[in-house]
């Protein structure tokens, strides 16, 4: 069964930049197959990679149980409340990138990733 993706303020459409896809898989953590999987980066020792739910990803459990980051190269700006740095670091699907990935933060709160900047692809 699929159900109502969660909210990302700092990720809002996971869909179409293909960090969610639809997908059977049971998630790892919560072991229920909720019609979508996580295909971002995960940085962690054992390999979960494809294999969490977005709402495991949402609410900060994958993170906790795993110890995991989904960002890395986090760019801090001054006064960036820990709270708005931990939403974006351990409840928002990352996203690849050429080179390594970076998270922006200005005026106290974490951009909104929106997707890839560029010309669209050629199939």
């Amino acid at each position: 069964m699929t159900e109502w993706l969660p909210e990302f303020p700092y990720h809002p459409d996971p869909v179409g930049t293909g960090a969610v896809v639809p997908s059977e898989v049971k998630c790892v953590r919560c072991a229920r197959a909720r019609g979508y999987i996580y295909t971002g980066p995960v940085y962690a020792v054992e390999e979960i990679r494809d294999r969490l739910c977005p709402w495991c990803v949402a609410d900060g459990s994958a993170a906790e149980r795993f110890d995991v980051p989904f960002t890395v190269g986090t760019c801090l700006g001054e006064e960036v409340p820990l709270e708005a740095f931990a939403a974006v670091d351990r409840r928002t699907p990352g996203f690849a990138a050429w080179q390594e990935t970076q998270w922006f933060f200005h005026c106290g709160d974490g951009a909104a990733f929106l997707g890839r900047a560029g010309l669209p692809t050629v199939a």
